[in-house]
């Protein structure tokens, strides 16, 4: 493959609904382009770009995929992205590096809940788009109809560019509205493609569609706009001029009618993309910091500049090792560069560098500012990091995921296999980064955590077919708390044993009493005359510490109590200081029981946004899962819903609330405080827990 310049380099990605058809408008773009001799079919594990085991068994796309095609003289890269929401983090990933999106919608079913979640990310990102309305060949095909809804729902910034001659079954021939031609289609595979004038009875409405076209177009320019209302029209050379300047600002959002199983549409679409989509060098610089101050700093898309990419996706193979994908946003590089890793402070050498079509790599000499490439064997770079030439360290724009709304415990089937799975689930983070994990010391449980079960069900079956670790996922347990609301003013504990030899004694009196919420624990040695001498006094502490560590009800750490050691007794031969810490903490267990004890639970800050049909469902929900509503707002056309909710009522909570709104519920949650658990819900806890700790002792 021959070097490209930014100027002819296009970065797209496709993004929408899952099932819209992005993975074959993919594969239809590589064989029309003579990238691929044969069009491989997602029912038949074949496509280029779905090529992970998984992928090729569910029929969905889990991965981003990097593709490439030639055309007129122009590199386009295109991204295929999932459209399941578990997976939204690949569309994150693709959207931080790309210069336009082309959101891909079904003609029959219309706007989808994937489109609409998609399109938020594309206005995040302020990024040129595009439209593609694909599926014309179904019967139920209604192109107008689903524009006109895009136009409503995403942008009224749509412009029909290409529409289809006739609809369903027997849809062979666009109508160009920039060319003014009829561009029909032979049968798929056979790349035939022939131009024609418009027909008579489609020349109206070509004629209507170009007008509002030219309108658009000259909105993007002022002397182009007093051409216009001079004239009436623009010039071919004008209406050619404009459209790029159109996209590149936002102010037309090109919209296409294809059908990629039948290959209708794609000349078009790739003659308008190769013509008219934003370069790279087109776009805004980046704006970055300098790694030693933290400066901000522009880096510009410019060739002869200093050399920095992005790694913004990793892919672990079992035969080739970690390959990182990555964007360079300035200067150029080959194999052999050397380059900082300025998050990581260290410095690698690059190998072998590739462009891929799927799994598919292509050895490249070089690359330029504005391309996509990939590199195997890094040895400390990762998903995210920046790696720079050593005389300009700079950190580029990180990519924001979305915090995990769905978590469980990992449960090993086999002992001895945690580090195993550890090391798994960090490679799992890197090709997947809204996947995480960690151990949580507190309730002795690895979490693993993400946007959906399929995304969880997913890292599991990776650690079995490629690290052969079996697990099962658990609900979490939840780290409640116990406190005390009376006082106990006397707990007495004499510990006492003699066994020949030295003995063992140790006595002690506490006292203990509530202290206000979030103050903690609070010792207190009242020892008067040495009845308890110094030297064990921090003995008893450290017993307190411990029972108090793991809890007397429920095994959860106890707080906010103030315990007063006032009294005791010692012997002069047997005492020592395990005799006073087992004291301490028995006399602790005997008063926390007599001081009116208590269960508190953490409760969570829940932020739900629904479209406002699924308010009542949702709030009804709520009261189901003890939920108090906070508040209510409203983001058109959105409602959004504050409240808060236990912990231990929100295990599933993504998956219900989407099964309540049909998937266009949204919802982020966050640590508030913890409260008194009511008395029915801590009899339940405190029963389980003893029959977890008989299962255990069995």
């Amino acid at each position: 493959m021959k070097e490209y310049q930014a100027e002819a380099i296009r970065n797209i990605a496709l993004i929408g609904h899952g099932g819209s058809g992005k993975t074959t408008v993919s594969e239809i773009l590589l064989f029309t382009a003579g990238e691929i001799n044969r069009i491989g079919r997602i029912e038949e594990g074949n496509t280029t770009s779905d090529f992970n085991q998984n992928e090729i068994d569910r029929q969905i796309s889990i991965a981003t995929s990097p593709l490439h095609v030639e055309w007129n003289n122009t590199k386009i890269n295109f991204l295929d992205t999932p459209g399941f929401p578990d997976f939204v983090g690949q569309v994150i990933s693709s959207l931080h590096v790309v210069d336009l999106a082309v959101s891909v919608i079904k003609s029959a079913e219309g706007v989808e809940v994937g489109t609409e979640l998609t399109w938020d990310l594309i206005k995040k990102n302020k990024l040129p788009a595009a439209v593609i309305i694909n599926k014309i060949d179904n019967e139920h095909s209604k192109f107008f109809e689903t524009f006109q809804q895009a136009k409503n729902k995403l942008s009224s910034d749509l412009i029909v560019v290409s529409f289809p001659a006739k609809e369903g079954p027997n849809f062979t021939s666009v109508v160009d509205l920039v060319k003014m031609k009829m561009i029909t289609y032979g049968e798929a595979g056979s790349k035939k493609v022939t131009e024609e004038e418009i027909p008579a009875d489609l020349k109206a409405k070509a004629n209507k569609l170009r007008e509002e076209l030219i309108e658009k177009v000259a909105e993007s320019d002022e002397s182009l706009m007093n051409k216009f209302f001079e004239e009436g029209t623009l010039s071919d050379e004008e209406l050619v001029k404009g459209l790029k300047a159109s996209v590149l600002q936002g102010g037309l959002i090109p919209a296409f009618a294809v059908s990629a199983t039948k290959a209708v549409g794609m000349n078009t679409f790739l003659d308008f993309a190769s013509k008219y989509f934003p370069a790279p060098s087109d776009r805004p610089a980046v704006e970055g910091k300098m790694k030693e101050n933290g400066n901000p700093v522009k880096i510009a898309c410019d060739v002869k500049g200093e050399t920095s990419l992005l790694i913004f996706k990793s892919l672990s193979e079992k035969h080739v090792g970690e390959l990182s994908i990555f964007k360079v946003y300035s200067g150029s590089l080959a194999a052999g560069l050397d380059l900082q890793n300025t998050h990581r402070d260290k410095i690698e050498r690059l190998g072998q560098i590739f462009v891929l079509n799927g799994r598919n790599r292509t050895e490249i000499g070089k690359l330029n500012a504005g391309d996509i490439g990939a590199v195997v064997k890094l040895k400390d770079s990762h998903t995210g990091d920046t790696l720079c030439s050593k005389n300009f360290t700079i950190l580029l724009p990180e990519m924001q995921y979305p915090e995990p709304v769905i978590r469980f415990a990992v449960k090993p089937k086999a002992k001895g296999d945690e580090d195993k799975i550890s090391a798994a689930l960090h490679t799992a983070h890197e090709e997947e980064p809204t996947l995480r994990s960690k151990f949580d010391g507190e309730i002795s449980q690895s979490i693993v955590s993400g946007q959906g079960e399929l995304q969880l069900n997913l890292a599991v079956k990776l650690l079995k077919d490629r690290y052969g670790v079996e697990v099962e996922l658990v609900e979490p347990r939840i780290p409640y708390r116990e406190t005390i609301r009376g006082r106990c003013e006397d707990a007495e504990f004499k510990h006492k044993k003699q066994s020949g030899g030295r003995g063992q004694y140790g006595h002690v009196h506490l006292k203990l009493e509530p202290t206000v919420r979030g103050a903690g624990y609070e010792f207190v040695d009242a020892i008067v005359g040495g009845v308890v001498p110094g030297r064990f006094i921090p003995a008893v502490e450290k017993g307190l510490k411990e029972i108090m560590t793991k809890g007397i009800l429920t095994g959860s750490k106890v707080i906010d109590v103030k315990v007063t050691l006032f009294d005791g007794t010692y012997h002069d031969v047997d005492s020592d200081e395990v005799s006073f810490k087992l004291a301490a903490s028995q006399a602790f267990k005997k008063g926390f029981m007599e001081a009116k004890p208590v269960i508190l639970e953490p409760i969570y800050d829940v932020t739900v946004k629904i479209p406002e049909e699924y308010m009542g469902d949702v709030m009804g929900d709520f009261s189901s899962h003890r939920g108090k509503i906070q508040g209510m707002d409203s983001e058109s056309p959105f409602q959004i819903i504050k409240a808060k909710v236990p912990l231990a009522e929100l295990h599933k909570y993504s998956t219900q609330l989407r099964s309540l709104t049909q998937g266009r519920g949204q919802f982020s949650m966050a640590f508030s405080h913890y409260e008194e658990v009511p008395k029915d819900v801590e009899a339940k806890i405190i029963d389980e827990y003893q029959k977890s700790k008989e299962h255990e002792e069995e």
